[in-house]
């Protein structure tokens, strides 16, 4: 890390906080039509999603996938599970695990709100040419595997 008290951090050029402003913009834009519409959160959204491409998921499964933290999960969840739009059952071979799939309620909703995300994905790249969403993907790609080893690097 470095020492010189002369280092400033310049938020409008530092990918971390620049990743998250997008991010948080992208979701706020797209969470605009969904929470009207069907009073979802934004964590309540996330879930409906991961699970509307993988049921029978465990709640560590969900956070895993989307990144939120246990207790954003935990809470979405059973406000999802109490609307009755996600069941929650006991694991078959480990009853202290409990899996999560889509309702009726929450498959129609997923069915309603992902062709428009998928939409709003599309406006959003309209912004780049074919060649850069490649390099866009790839660069994606590429920091992913590397977040590993920002884990291992000591302060």
């Amino acid at each position: 890390m470095p020492s010189d008290t002369k280092t400033r951090l310049d938020l409008d050029h530092f990918l971390p906080y620049r990743l998250s402003v997008l991010s948080n913009r992208v979701s706020d834009a797209i969470a605009r039509h969904y929470s009207d519409r069907f009073g979802l959160t934004v964590p309540e959204w996330r879930i409906i999603a991961v699970l509307g491409q993988s049921s029978g998921l465990s709640a560590r499964d969900v956070a895993t996938r989307t990144a939120m933290d246990k207790v954003q999960v935990s809470r979405a969840a059973a406000s999802l599970v109490e609307a009755r739009r996600v069941n929650r059952d006991t694991d078959e071979s480990d009853a202290r695990v409990s899996r999560l799939s889509l309702s009726a309620k929450g498959r129609a909703i997923y069915d309603d709100v992902a062709p428009l995300a998928l939409h709003l994905e599309e406006v959003l790249l309209g912004a780049l040419t074919a060649d850069e969403r490649k390099a866009l993907n790839r660069l994606m790609d590429k920091l992913t595997d590397r977040i590993g080893d920002l884990h291992a690097v000591s302060g």
